[in-house]
């Protein structure tokens, strides 16, 4: 039996999603058949800005992805901070520029899933996730969305959770805050849930 490759493609500014998509790998990983990989988007900003921003360095173990490399995967996990409760334009651009394997709609008919970062509850906590449907809708990707599987942890009131039923989710609030183990433990349901649905769909 063929493994089932997912790739985790993310793009992480001040590691908020970046600690997302290692939980989402080990997610995917805990599904026996399947292999995932992360990779990162190109940057956009210069180094300067980069900076000015106090962002720290990219992580050095995680190659960036160029989009023509999304071909070799089985299924999808995207990762993404919320810009204006939109995807970064880091991914935007990533986005922007498949359009040669659009064309051919090369990644037709594979899953994906997503996951998110905002700062607070009105940062684009739905909105980010149901926006970022339109470049899987026009790859012909089938969007793979949590639903209210992840069971009671979906209806935790007594302490802030980002996610919702499209995906998981963070809050960075000032940058300050760190993912929750509770945004965690979806994170890593997610990837398991996925990648799950990626070797029924490839098998």
């Amino acid at each position: 039996m063929a493994t089932t490759k997912i790739y985790i493609v993310y793009y992480s500014l001040h590691g908020h999603v970046e600690t997302m998509a290692r939980e989402v790998q080990r997610g995917v990983n805990a599904v026996e058949g399947v292999e995932g990989t992360l990779w990162q988007v190109p940057e956009t900003l210069p180094d300067v800005i980069l900076q000015k921003m106090k962002a720290p360095p990219k992580a050095n173990d995680v190659p960036e992805i160029r989009p023509e490399q999304l071909v070799e995967a089985d299924g999808f996990l995207f990762g993404f901070p919320s810009r204006f409760g939109v995807m970064s334009a880091q991914c935007k651009a990533f986005f922007d520029a498949s359009h040669e394997i659009w064309e051919t709609q090369a990644l037709a008919g594979k899953p994906a899933g997503i996951f998110w970062s905002t700062g607070f509850h009105g940062g684009g906590q739905e909105l980010t996730a149901l926006t970022a449907v339109t470049q899987l809708a026009h790859h012909g990707m089938i969007f793979i969305p949590l639903g209210y599987t992840f069971g009671k942890g979906m209806y935790e009131m007594n302490e802030v959770k980002g996610g919702s039923s499209y995906g998981a989710g963070t809050f960075a609030a000032d940058g300050s805050r760190q993912p929750t183990e509770l945004e965690l433990q979806q994170a890593f349901y997610q990837g398991k849930y996925v990648a799950g649905i990626a070797k029924k769909l490839n098998n």
